[in-house]
């Protein structure tokens, strides 16, 4: 046997992470990619023997037939065979199932893991191989056998009694519920009247905007104009005078280093990117990029955790380039992290694996996406070690008669961390301003009046981070299955986007509805959250996974069978077009295919008259007044263009604004986007813009 071909053997998942392996380890190894799983239960069948404890059968995915043969072919030449597989339950389950396709016993493997893809932490790695974790392997196997045996028997049954080609989920069918009752509340919502009113004073040195407190120094609410006008009658031609002055320091401490669920949620709220894009872009971090004449390098840590924790080289590291870059000032207390219940704190919090990889010195060896994403992770790690804002606020109490106001401000004295990075937030909060100071029982002016009538507004819809927050607090799913859980509701036409926010469809209200009534334990936020910690105690060694399966499966196929006889056949209503049949003169309704939607008459089959699906946003063309209508394009982004397209080639990127007309052109307005708060013209001829 040749020296060339004797070389050990290195396997990871993806063609690379393997350049970039090959890069530290030169040619004294051989590596190679197993594109992910090889194997897996079938798609034709359940795959599970029920009767023989749940006993998986495992078959080679299709298409991998090649690849095995490559790799056993290099398997038989090498002088050892390394798998070095992402560092989690799906990755030790990789490796499990290359040992049954190589012919390695698991418990003789050479596994090796590393938290990032770096030449110091791969070569460590080899130092001290194990065998494979077969707790890692059991829970992993015991997530997908009991995904299947919901998927697989619920899914016939919504086929059956609703229409073809839905799906049901063990975590999905809990996230619907979450979006399908957010929405019930919004429905049951019931407004309530609310009023404020704003002072505006002027004192020795300025006027000042005080909001009305109460009366006698307790907290009071406006209810109504009743309330209001007593208030205005108590403090008619009464002297306004300063009655306390409370100054103080606060503190804001910079953020953690990311999670992946709060990734996902900044990603979303700063960079707009879907909880699946975020993933995606973020494994090609990990697994690394070619940067000119150093080669292929991973630039993050492992995206798949639920840790702060930070390694202390990271954090010394991370501290020494605060005070080069922004003074010794600036560095804040050494945070590493800690671990919260019910962490698993398998892996270190995402950052970048070196600091000194400033984001602008590498943006022309990434894509936008790339640069956008590690620029996000770059600074929030670098802030977590910076010191804290620093603020001065001030309370002040205003009495006229008994009744007092209050007014706030603050005012930033240093910065620390948020010259480099401040969280993105889910809800906008009022800006507190500074305010003049003021001195006690000094004499204020009234100047003006202003109360103002409000109603109470309704729990906003999810968003994908909102709803990424909300599963990690309930407990439901890990880090690795929010994208997946999102992606399937939105597939299965369970939810629909609407302005970034998810609303359930009426499909996905009946699948809740039936799922709710019949299989309550699957829906059920408590039992999932449950079932997860059952997984993790497989993992843990604590717990054997083919019992956890038992304990679920009695009572599951008890309900199955109780369903089948009782559910009757749900019709779903045809939602309306708007349009009547050009043929015969009735409604014409949207339908759903595989390649999308489209409109078809209700008389069908008497009718089979069909047409493209046409989503009108009920804005004019500026050129021929034509519809402007919703298109995508070939990469799939949204735009809005001309109906009477190819004649009239009239596009705009954003969304036109409903009832908005510019008044110098008569073109529909749209939002001005970024920070800008407003609208502006949608005809890019006309300059028109408008405040909000």
């Amino acid at each position: 046997m040749s020296k060339q071909s004797s070389r050990p053997l290195i396997i990871v998942e993806s063609p690379t992470k393997a350049r970039t392996i090959l890069r530290f380890m030169k040619s004294k190894y051989n590596v190679k990619a197993s594109m992910g799983h090889v194997r897996d239960l079938p798609k034709s069948k359940l795959g599970v023997d029920i009767k023989d404890g749940f006993k998986p059968q495992y078959i080679t995915i299709r298409g991998k037939g090649n690849v095995i043969k490559e790799l056993r072919d290099a398997a038989k030449q090498a002088s050892g065979v390394y798998l070095a597989t992402d560092p989690d339950r799906e990755g030790e389950a990789i490796s499990w199932h290359l040992c049954h396709v190589l012919g390695i016993d698991p418990q003789e493997a050479q596994r090796v893991t590393f938290h990032e893809i770096t030449e110091n932490a791969v070569k460590d790695a080899f130092k001290n191989p194990a065998p494979i974790k077969q707790s890692l392997v059991d829970a992993q196997q015991a997530r997908r056998i009991l995904d299947r045996l919901v998927g697989y028997t619920l899914s016939p049954l919504l086929w059956k009694k609703i229409k073809p080609g839905l799906s049901a989920g063990r975590v999905q069918s809990s996230a619907l519920r979450l979006i399908v009752d957010r929405e019930i509340e919004i429905e049951s919502f019931k407004p309530e009247e609310y009023w404020t009113i704003e002072a505006l004073l002027e004192g020795e040195k300025g006027q000042v905007k005080a909001k009305y407190y109460g009366f006698e120094g307790k907290k009071r609410e406006l209810k109504n104009r009743s309330d209001v006008d007593s208030v205005l009658h108590g403090i008619r031609d009464a002297e306004f005078i300063v009655t306390s002055v409370k100054p103080r320091e606060r503190r804001k401490n910079p953020p953690m280093p990311f999670t992946t669920s709060t990734l996902q949620q900044e990603a979303s709220r700063k960079l707009g990117f879907p909880v699946r894009k975020t993933m995606r872009v973020a494994q090609t971090l990990y697994e690394g990029v070619e940067l000119g004449e150093h080669g292929y390098a991973g630039l993050i840590t492992y995206m798949r955790t639920d840790s702060t924790r930070v390694s202390l080289v990271a954090v010394q590291e991370a501290r020494r380039y605060v005070e080069g870059a922004f003074g010794k000032e600036y560095i804040g207390r050494a945070r590493r992290g800690k671990s919260a219940p019910g962490v698993q704190d398998a892996h270190e919090a995402i950052r970048p694996t070196d600091v000194l990889r400033l984001p602008g010195e590498i943006k022309r060896f990434l894509s936008q996406d790339q640069y956008r994403l590690y620029e996000l992770i770059w600074n929030r790690f670098v802030a977590s070690q910076m010191a804290s804002a620093v603020y001065d606020t001030v309370t002040c109490d205003i009495a006229a008669n008994k009744h007092v106001f209050r007014a706030t401000g603050s005012r930033l004295t240093f910065p620390g961390f948020t010259r480099l990075y401040e969280e993105g937030q889910d809800t906008t909060e009022e800006p507190q301003e500074e305010i003049i100071p003021l001195s006690v029982n000094e004499r204020l002016e009234l100047k003006h009046i202003d109360p103002q009538q409000h109603f109470t507004q309704p729990p906003q819809r999810y968003t994908e981070a909102s709803l990424v927050k909300a599963l990690e607090q309930h407990g439901i799913g890990r880090p690795s299955t929010y994208a997946p859980i999102i992606a399937t509701l939105t597939e299965r036409e369970y939810v629909t986007r609407e302005k970034r926010r998810l609303i359930p469809t009426e499909l996905g209200r009946v699948v809740d509805s039936m799922l709710r009534e019949h299989f309550p334990s699957i829906v059920d936020v408590g039992f999932t959250a449950d079932m997860e910690k059952q997984l993790d105690a497989i993992e843990e060694g604590s717990s054997r996974w083919v019992q956890v399966i038992e304990e679920f499966w009695k009572p599951f196929s008890k309900q199955l069978e109780e369903a089948e006889q009782q559910i009757q056949r749900v019709k779903l209503q045809d939602e309306l077009a708007g349009v009547d049949c050009d043929k015969c003169g009735r409604p014409m309704v949207i339908k759903r295919s595989r390649y999308g939607k489209f409109i078809a008459c209700s008389g069908y089959p008497d009718c089979k008259n069909t047409k493209p699906f046409v989503e009108r946003t009920g804005a004019v063309c500026p050129r021929c007044k034509g519809d402007i209508v919703v298109r995508r394009s070939r990469k799939g982004r949204v735009f809005f263009g001309c109906l009477n397209y190819p004649e009239c080639d009239f596009v705009s990127w954003s969304r036109p604004v409903a009832d908005k007309l510019c008044p110098e052109c008569g073109c529909f307005l749209v939002e001005a986007g970024g920070r800008s708060k407003g609208y502006r013209c949608g005809n890019p001829d006309c300059k028109y813009t408008e405040k909000s």
